[in-house]
């Protein structure tokens, strides 16, 4: 775990609260920056992981851009982050892709069916716009994700075209290939899927222009083989003569973030039981999708030390259950906790259900100590999202 949150003092915040050390975040973006500059890619902050626009102008100072899943983050990028706007999705509405050409550097379809049904479209924005460029999402079928909800190489995937539907008559005002397999994970992973990209596409790829390696890296981890990314990248781009892209999303904010809570009942039934004003299912909903066990600054696994509590949320869902921990002393009612690495896939997925408060957000500096809560959320932010 990082350090820098041992030394946060959380009453310093309202409760719940999402924390991001923007020191913490400029360490992971001058990693990436590394790679920029030795590899001579592109890489650019997927802001599905990670949207927190008020650090824009530091990501803008580090990164080549953005990479967008639809129109609003679309907008958010170019509005925000500076640099190139890429934008990917699964299908697009002819109404949002009017918009999204009008705003993006490279627009990556899903099918042939979606390219040839928007390719008139596609290429008289490009009239307008010359430096727009399309691309086309393939799936080489090779699996390196351990959780099926997060793999996009999974059998029968809606993601990405397979070899057996690729129509090379159709690649033209095609400019670049894209990819993306990979989930928190390293250099091995990467190795193999570029082999299986070069086994069923290679016979394409020195066509392009760019080739897009997608999202999923982890370099900003401590045990990523950056030296060696640098090396496979160097290759790759030079034996086909292309730019290659990466879109990372949790690189960017990996172990920069924490979410306050506070414990506002401790009832018992065959256990000893915490209820927080956070909320699994609300705040942090990968604790239950994925599934992983958040982390607690000052708390272990079960029975570890003398004090152990089952953590829930206070929605109606039963099992709104964040997990079991041990603390060394006995919780009370108003402590604050702080759960670690929460920057990422927790923002930007955060909801209302029951009508529960959003977290608060803050900015701090683990540097310089500067704090400043940026967002608190109420009533009317619930209500405006209904009718």
């Amino acid at each position: 775990m990082r350090s820098t949150f041992n030394n946060f003092d959380p009453t310093r915040v309202p409760s719940p609260c999402f924390v991001v050390d923007t020191a913490a975040v400029e360490e992971n973006l001058k990693i990436l920056n590394r790679v920029q500059r030795e590899s001579g890619a592109k890489v650019l902050a997927a802001l599905k992981a990670f949207s927190c626009w008020k650090l824009g102008g530091l990501v803008g100072k580090y990164l080549s851009g953005t990479c967008a899943s639809g129109l609003h983050e679309a907008m958010l990028g170019r509005e925000h982050f500076g640099g190139e706007v890429h934008t990917y999705s699964a299908a697009y509405r002819e109404s949002d892709l009017r918009e999204i050409l009008a705003i993006s550097d490279h627009v990556v379809f899903n099918s042939f069916d979606q390219w040839k049904r928007f390719r008139s479209i596609a290429l008289d924005a490009q009239k307008e716009r010359p430096q727009l460029r399309f691309g086309l999402r393939i799936n080489p079928e090779h699996s390196e994700g351990e959780v099926p909800i997060y793999d996009p190489c999974a059998p029968c995937s809606r993601m990405g075209i397979p070899v057996s539907q690729f129509q090379p008559d159709e690649l033209e005002g095609i400019s670049g290939l894209h990819f993306h397999t990979l989930c928190e994970q390293d250099l091995p992973p990467l190795t193999r899927t570029l082999a299986a990209v070069e086994e069923k596409f290679g016979a394409w790829l020195g066509q392009m222009e760019w080739i897009n390696f997608g999202g999923g890296h982890h370099i900003s981890r401590p045990d990523y083989q950056v030296d060696d990314l640098i090396a496979l990248i160097k290759d790759f781009a030079g034996r086909y003569d292309v730019q290659v892209y990466l879109e990372p999303g949790e690189a960017v904010a990996i172990h920069t973030g924490a979410l306050v809570a506070e414990v506002l009942d401790l009832p018992w039934n065959g256990m000893n039981q915490a209820i927080l004003d956070t909320s699994a299912t609300c705040h942090m909903p990968d604790v239950l999708e994925m599934p992983y066990r958040a982390e607690i600054l000052g708390a272990d696994q079960p029975n570890v030390h003398p004090h152990t509590y089952r953590l829930g949320g206070m929605t109606c869902l039963a099992g709104d259950i964040i997990g079991d921990y041990s603390f060394p002393n006995p919780l009370s009612v108003g402590q604050r906790l702080i759960f670690d690495d929460m920057a990422h896939y927790t923002m930007v997925k955060a909801t209302t259900f029951n009508g529960i408060r959003l977290p608060s957000i803050a900015l701090w500096n683990s540097l310089t100590d500067k704090l400043e809560v940026i967002r608190e959320f109420g009533y009317q932010d619930f209500k405006e999202r209904l009718a």
